[in-house]
């Protein structure tokens, strides 16, 4: 299938109020208002002339949360003196000049190209915001913030007793400059640098029950930060580096304070958190954290001073100066002008190649670890972290996957935008989950479970934590959040690991129901892995964010969408209802699926979103690594 290509035309220039960030924040959200999900997006336009490689970079970085296969700038100039300063050799960048020359990959802005749909963005328009507390697109211009957040608090915060606390509804406990796009941008970084220098300077600091930290996305950025001597600023506001890497955007924010999860969880404190990253999804930074904004560097810091993000930056004081003056943000916010300049005296070609010329060799602690010299990997039974995969263990006839599925249990029933995270969460998880008692069992201490993200080689662990989400929504319980669903043949209501084990024990078959833009969000192999784990046959949604519609197909799970504008509800379908789905024929595209509704039978059809021939080649064989499998086998 050839995808659309969306032309998003960019003119103009940034406000110097302004930030790549923002416009990424404002790009976002005119990409997913156009549905650019499974389309590749194409930037074009004037504005190249003004946008740095690290600008683009960051824009295309995040064709995930806007939904597009990929998003993409042509080759030009500015490219190949980038390659010059990240230290590439003169033959490397000529043939990438040449061959995209060649192939038509080189930006001329004479091309007349015909785009499936044209988008277009004046970047004088981009005005400085954040995004939350929910989802990457939901932007917020700063100027709206105050009003929008207290009434996205009303709509959670629950009655309080008036007793004094050191937390409020909106209190940030997590400031994390962390993500592979912000903190690799120098004119962000260094601008967050600029501004931590100019508020030390005044006399202000970070709010004490703000957890920070500073994840930068290489070892370059480090470099070029102690170069300017800025690293000390981040380091006297807490910001200290805490590692090159995915960090508190995947959920890997480390602990907050104990006495101040004591005090959101005792006083139902709606607290927040702000970070640079890319997702913001709900549950996915921190469990004790309600609401998660995105937003630049500087931003970030900027709200680490003030501690709470229902406060109106944009025109209130931060703080008080030495003199007992109020400081607002304009005063410390630096110029373009000084940011350009402090990247020009800063980074070099050199600074790339130093930073990575032993890159392969590792430290000591990689060189140490201690390996057998044999073909096959030595398996611990007792291992935590790691255990053979699942998914060699049967090899079922390709005709096994064409049978009717019957009389099916929906698993879990779910509303719009039900992220991978959702599905399969990546961060820390309590002693009270499913994955959590198995750990328990096995011995291991509280302090020692780590993370989701960090146990993904141990399927028991995934599989236990798959839908685990403490924010996911199930109908079938609209009274709880979190893991449960409810075991529909005794009405119990267990945890949805627990449930599948129950309807496994049963030899029922399971589904799961979904609305729009079912698995968006990160690529995670894994949500689709616990799907299948947990015994799930088919996922039956209104749609399906691309690269999850894929790892299902990938894992044998059957991915079905309701006819257009149809869905769960608007059927009217009983809520206790079993599903069963009619055998399938290869290169099918609809499928009837009999239920029951005001007690009848009823049947409806839905779409069969196996897209390609070598989908069907991976479904048919229960999934890609089965069918990878028999390919070696027959060939030998």
């Amino acid at each position: 299938l050839l995808p659309e290509v969306i032309g998003f035309r960019l003119d103009g220039q940034l406000a110097k109020t302004s930030t790549a960030t923002d416009l990424v924040l404002t790009i976002v959200e005119k990409l997913r208002q156009a549905n650019v999900v499974g389309k590749f997006v194409e930037f074009y336009g004037d504005a190249l002339d003004t946008l740095s490689i690290y600008d683009r970079c960051t824009i295309a970085n995040m064709a995930p949360e806007y939904g597009a296969t990929c998003g993409f700038f042509p080759v030009d100039q500015l490219t190949l003196d980038y390659l010059k300063t990240t230290g590439k050799s003169v033959e490397h960048v000529d043939m990438v000049e040449n061959y995209c020359k060649e192939v038509g990959l080189f930006r001329d802005p004479n091309n007349d190209i015909k785009f499936s749909q044209e988008l277009h963005l004046n970047l004088s328009d981009v005005l400085p915001c954040i995004s939350g507390p929910k989802r990457p697109e939901d932007k917020i211009l700063l100027s709206d913030v105050k009003n929008v957040i207290s009434t996205e608090i009303s709509k959670i915060s629950k009655n309080k007793d008036s007793k004094k606390t050191v937390l409020e509804d909106g209190s940030i406990v997590i400031a994390a400059i962390t993500s592979c796009t912000n903190t690799s941008n120098p004119s962000v970084i260094i601008g967050a640098g600029l501004l931590a220098k100019n508020a030390i300077e005044k006399g202000l600091n970070k709010k004490t029950w703000v957890k920070t930290s500073l994840a930068p996305g290489s070892k370059v950025v480090e470099n070029y930060l102690r170069k300017a001597d800025l690293l000390k600023y981040f380091n006297e506001l807490g910001f200290n580096i805490i590692g090159y890497g995915c960090t508190t955007c995947i959920g890997n924010s480390g602990p907050i304070d104990e006495k101040y999860v004591k005090e959101i969880n005792d006083n139902d404190i709606v607290a927040s958190s702000v970070l640079s990253g890319n997702r913001n999804f709900e549950g996915r930074i921190h469990p004790e954290v309600k609401m998660n904004f995105l937003m630049s560097p500087m931003l970030v810091i900027a709200y680490s001073l003030i501690g709470n993000i229902n406060f109106d930056i944009t025109r209130e004081s931060l703080g008080k100066d030495k003199n007992n003056n109020d400081v607002f943000l304009s005063d410390i916010w630096p110029s373009s002008d000084d940011i350009n300049s402090v990247i020009q005296k800063n980074i070099d070609s050199n600074m790339f190649v130093n930073s990575y010329k032993d890159l392969f060799e590792g430290d000591d602690n990689w060189k140490n670890i201690s390996t057998s010299q044999s073909e096959f990997f030595n398996w611990e039974d007792s291992s935590t972290y790691i255990q053979p995969s699942p998914f060699f263990t049967t090899q079922n006839d390709s005709e096994n996957k064409l049978e009717e599925i019957t009389d099916a249990y929906p698993l879990l029933v779910l509303g719009d935008s039900v992220t991978t995270d959702h599905i399969s969460p990546a961060g820390s998880f309590k002693e009270s989950t499913p994955a959590g008692t198995y750990l328990v069992d096995q011995g291991t201490s509280v302090l020692d479970f780590n993370s989701y993200g960090s146990r993904r080689g141990n399927f028991k662990i995934m599989q236990r934590g798959t839908f685990a989400n403490i924010r996911i929504a199930n109908k079938l319980v609209p009274d709880k959040t979190g893991g449960y669903t409810k075991h529909i043949p005794t009405n119990k209501i267990v945890s949805v690991y627990e449930a599948s084990e129950l309807y496994k024990n049963e030899d029922r078959e399971l589904i799961v129901i979904a609305g729009k833009n079912y698995g968006c969000g990160s690529s995670r192999d894994w949500a689709a892995k616990g799907t299948k784990l947990l015994g799930v046959k088919a996922v039956i949604a209104e749609s399906f964010e691309r690269i999850h519609r894929s790892n299902l197909v990938g894992m044998g799970v059957l991915p079905l969408e309701f006819i257009k504008g149809e869905n769960y509800e608007s059927l009217g379908i009983d809520n206790n209802s079993t599903f069963t789905i009619a055998a399938l024929k290869r290169n099918d595209t609809n499928v009837n699926i009999n239920s029951t509704k005001n007690g009848q039978p009823y049947t409806f059809r839905a779409k069969v979103r196996i897209d390609t021939d070598k989908e069907w080649d991976y479904f048919l064989n229960d999934g890609i690594l089965n069918y990878v499998l028999k390919n070696i086998s027959n060939s030998t």
